[in-house]
C-alpha cells in the first residue's frame, strides 16, 4: 500500500518531540557532542515539513566521529554512511525510537554549517518559509511515498534548497 508523501503544516509539538530525542541521545554521547541541534523543516516554526525530526549531532573534531558510531550502535541506531553527502554521517533509529533522522557532523564543517545556517536564515524570513512549504506541499501531490518516489521528491526540491543554502551563508556575512 503506497501513499502520497506526508507534508503537514507547521506543529509546535516538533519541538518538545526533538527535546525528548535530545535528551535521550545525550545519555549516551553527552561527553562527546559540542551540541546536539534540531535542523531540517521541523525546526523552523510556520514551515511545513514531513513529521520527522532532524537532529544533528555535533562533535568537536573528525576523530571523534568512529566513537560517536560506536555509542549510536550501542543504543540501537544502525550507521548507514554519509548517503552521498561525504562529512555528514547518517543513522537509521531504532524499531522503538519515535520516528526521526539522525546524523553526525563535525562542528563548523560543510554540512554543520548547511543544516544551522539554512535553519537560522528560515527562521529570519517568512516570506522564504513560505516559498519552501508550498514547492513541499505541491511536490508531496505529485509524488509517492515509496523509495523511488521520495528520492524524486527530493531531487526535485533540491534546486530551492540549494539556493536557499547559498543565500543563508551569504546571510552570515552580512
Amino acid at each position: 500500500m503506497t501513499g502520497m508523501i506526508v507534508v503537514c503544516d507547521y506543529d509546535p509539538r516538533w519541538d518538545k518531540q526533538f527535546q525528548d530525542l535530545r535528551w535521550r541521545l545525550a545519555l549516551c554521547v553527552a561527553d562527546l557532542a559540542v551540541s546536539i541541534e534540531h535542523v531540517g523543516s521541523t525546526a523552523v516554526a510556520g514551515c511545513a515539513a514531513k513529521p520527522i525530526i532532524d537532529v544533528d549531532i555535533v562533535v568537536a573534531e573528525e576523530a571523534s566521529v568512529p566513537e560517536l558510531i560506536s555509542r549510536l550502535a550501542g543504543q540501537g541506531y544502525r550507521h548507514e554512511g554519509d548517503l552521498g553527502i561525504p562529512g555528514r554521517e547518517a543513522f537509521q533509529a531504532p524499531p522503538a525510537a519515535p520516528e526521526h533522522h539522525l546524523y553526525g557532523v563535525v562542528a563548523g564543517s560543510k554540512p554543520h554549517l548547511d543544516h544551522i545556517l539554512l535553519r537560522d536564515y528560515l527562521r529570519q524570513r517568512p516570506d522564504e518559509v513560505r516559498r519552501y512549504s508550498a514547492l513541499k506541499r505541491a511536490l508531496a501531490q505529485r509524488f509517492a511515498a515509496n523509495s523511488e518516489g521520495r528520492q524524486n521528491y527530493s531531487t526535485a526540491k533540491n534546486a530551492l534548497v540549494e539556493e536557499l543554502v547559498v543565500k543563508s551563508h551569504a546571510a552570515r556575512y552580512h
